[in-house]
């Protein structure tokens, strides 16, 4: 193992240890996902030296990769077991969908940027994470063909909760979502069940747009 390798490697057990265990991350199997994924690899490589810091950082076409916090908040959020089929919304640079794909049994993500979609297909594919499928399209459809999910993550915010993602909900599984405006967003979590949907509103949080035909319009 090169002294590279080891380095990363102690950044992420500290990530762990600080920036999850210390605020509230209790799933041993997102923990364990937190571990081992070389988050540096999906962050563009002039801010490989930051990439585990507790901070989003810039990606192309003027996207993010999310704070490693908020990430292990939403996964965990969706309170898997690993058997589960999930629709991620935004794959940006892959971090997330492959977190994900340790964590479920399947993963199925829309992602609106070719460049972004396809450098993170690559990149997954490289790492072994054969259990993901990817999709260029308008994310905010969801993918009705592949429905219904176990559990569905949004990673970008939506002005409201898009209609795909409710009707596309398998009765008793789980939507993480942030929701609000442009200077106040939350996180919200929505269950379904046999007489309807199920509501909570959870952390404050702060992300790019959901663009898309249900989201905001791209020059919003």
């Amino acid at each position: 193992m090169t002294a590279a390798r080891d380095r990363f490697a102690g950044q992420r057990r500290e990530m762990v240890r600080r920036q999850l265990i210390a605020r509230g991350i209790r799933d041993e199997r997102v923990l364990e996902a937190f571990e081992l994924i070389p988050r540096h690899l999906y962050v563009d490589a002039s801010f490989v030296d930051r990439a585990y810091e507790d901070a989003p950082l810039p990606i192309a076409d003027r996207q993010t990769i999310s704070q490693p916090y908020i990430v292990a908040y939403m996964i965990e959020a969706l309170g898997l077991d690993g058997r589960e089929k999930v629709l991620e919304i935004g794959t940006g640079s892959g971090y997330q969908t492959a977190v994900l794909s340790h964590v479920a049994g399947r993963v199925l993500s829309v992602e609106r940027s070719p460049r972004l979609g396809r450098t993170a297909e690559k990149l997954l594919a490289d790492q072994g994470c054969h259990n993901v499928l990817i999709r260029i399209a308008d994310g905010t459809h969801g993918w009705a063909e592949e429905s219904p999910f176990d559990a569905i993550v949004v990673s970008a915010a939506a002005p409201e909760v898009p209609d795909p993602y409710l009707r596309q909900l398998a009765v008793g599984g789980r939507l993480v979502i942030p929701v609000g405006d442009e200077e106040k967003q939350f996180v919200y979590r929505i269950r379904r069940t046999r007489a309807g949907y199920e509501e909570e509103r959870m952390a404050g949080c702060r992300f790019v747009k959901l663009i898309g035909r249900y989201g905001w319009e791209a020059n919003q």
